[in-house]
């Protein structure tokens, strides 16, 4: 039984460990890409446009699904820029690719949560406005 219970809590600690390491990971990501901190002013703008607007639980919904949606690209296509720089020091036509596709993926998700956000606010923000 005690054998379990030591199981049971270093796998607690392995798991408590694992999101200082996701954390870190964040904190990171923000650190060293500029595109990231471009993200960040957009979430932390959206987020505050979402209380002031009162948006709906939905709209929450949508709004927090395209802020990861644009975060997750974001670490992924850093990820893909570093290894392939990594394995590709020097110039390499593929290498260029990979890297300007998982940029335009990045772009993509960006521009669809450009969309949604212009969804959401517009109204409010015309409503709020006075303009019909």
């Amino acid at each position: 039984m005690q054998k379990n219970m030591n199981n049971e809590k270093g796998g607690l600690i392995k798991r408590l460990k694992s999101f200082k390491y996701a954390f870190t990971g964040i904190y990171e990501l923000v650190k060293s890409e500029p595109n990231a901190r471009i993200h960040l002013i957009a979430t932390i703008a959206a987020v505050a446009a979402g209380f002031f607007l009162r948006i709906s639980n939905g709209e929450w919904c949508v709004i927090l699904i395209v802020i990861a949606l644009v975060w997750a690209a974001e670490a992924f296509n850093t990820i893909i820029e570093k290894l392939v720089d990594h394995l590709f020091p020097e110039y390499h036509e593929t290498a260029r690719v990979v890297k300007d596709v998982a940029a335009g993926a990045v772009l993509v998700c960006a521009l669809v949560a450009l969309a949604c956000g212009v969804i959401v606010f517009l109204p409010k923000l015309i409503s709020i406005s006075g303009y019909h």
